[in-house]
């Protein structure tokens, strides 16, 4: 989980439209300010997250086109587990050292793309046109969530948040030791099928990455209140990226499910 870590950074940041008098602390609290460089903005922020979605989009494509499913085989390729972990590691160490989202964040954005365009092309060779559906739906649901987010339909709250990082959690420990009980050969019944509890779990899913979005745009919003310094635009775009490329991957395999 990236999102709280720019919290962490910086302390609790305020909520939009307070009297932030932690400002003046937050920004000598932030890594070297000058007059040319103080505050982050929502527009820079939604530029550098434009910029990283078509690194993803332009290393998927490449990553497409090193599978070849046309003869019936969908195996993963070899070289795909280890461009995975790679992207993990810049993961975890964008959240732990968000100033050099600058350099992790493209670097992130090419080995996800890689990876899922890989994954994809598999996908569309078995259900033709999945993908596209796929990304049309997580744009739909990107824009839905921003519409919601800018009208406050649905208010992000302490509480809220909590219930939102507290299910991200138990999906992220429930993945993990579903991968380590596949080392064994041991795999959880129902979840990964395409019956009714299979299908479920994934809405599920996909409704829970949904609403991580808003904490994306929480948290970019409360930092500009806050004057984080401009550098964290870049952070504030990874996270948003990230939350992205992960609705796009839940939402292909439910539609997967659907179709099956």
């Amino acid at each position: 989980m990236a999102n709280p870590t720019l919290e962490s950074k910086f302390g609790s940041l305020p909520e939009p439209g307070s009297t932030a008098t932690a400002d003046a602390a937050l920004v000598q609290q932030s890594p070297i300010v000058t007059g040319a460089d103080v505050s982050m903005t929502i527009g820079g922020t939604a530029l550098k997250t434009a910029i990283l979605l078509l690194f993803v989009v332009a290393s998927g494509w490449w990553g497409w086109n090193q599978v070849d499913p046309a003869g019936g085989t969908y195996d993963i390729p070899s070289w795909w587990w280890i461009v995975m972990l790679a992207a993990v590691g810049l993961a975890i160490v964008t959240a732990f050292k968000p100033q050099l989202a600058i350099v992790t964040g493209p670097l992130y954005a090419v080995a996800m793309g890689v990876s899922i365009g890989a994954i994809s092309h598999i996908y569309d060779a078995a259900w033709d046109g999945i993908v596209l559906q796929a990304v049309m739906a997580t744009m739909a649901v990107f824009f839905v969530m921003l519409v919601l987010f800018v009208t406050r339909t649905i208010r992000v709250t302490d509480r809220v948040r909590s219930v939102i990082i507290g299910a991200t959690l138990g999906i992220a420990l429930f993945y993990l030791a579903s991968f380590v009980l596949s080392l064994f050969d041991v795999g959880i019944p129902l979840i990964w099928d395409s019956g009714t509890i299979g299908i479920g779990f994934s809405i599920l899913i996909v409704g829970i990455a949904a609403f991580n979005l808003l904490l994306d745009f929480d948290l970019i919003e409360r930092a500009v209140a806050a004057r984080a310094p401009r550098s964290y635009e870049w952070y504030g775009a990874f996270g948003l990226m990230v939350t992205i490329v992960w609705l796009y991957i839940e939402i292909l395999r439910l539609l997967a499910k659907l179709r099956d």
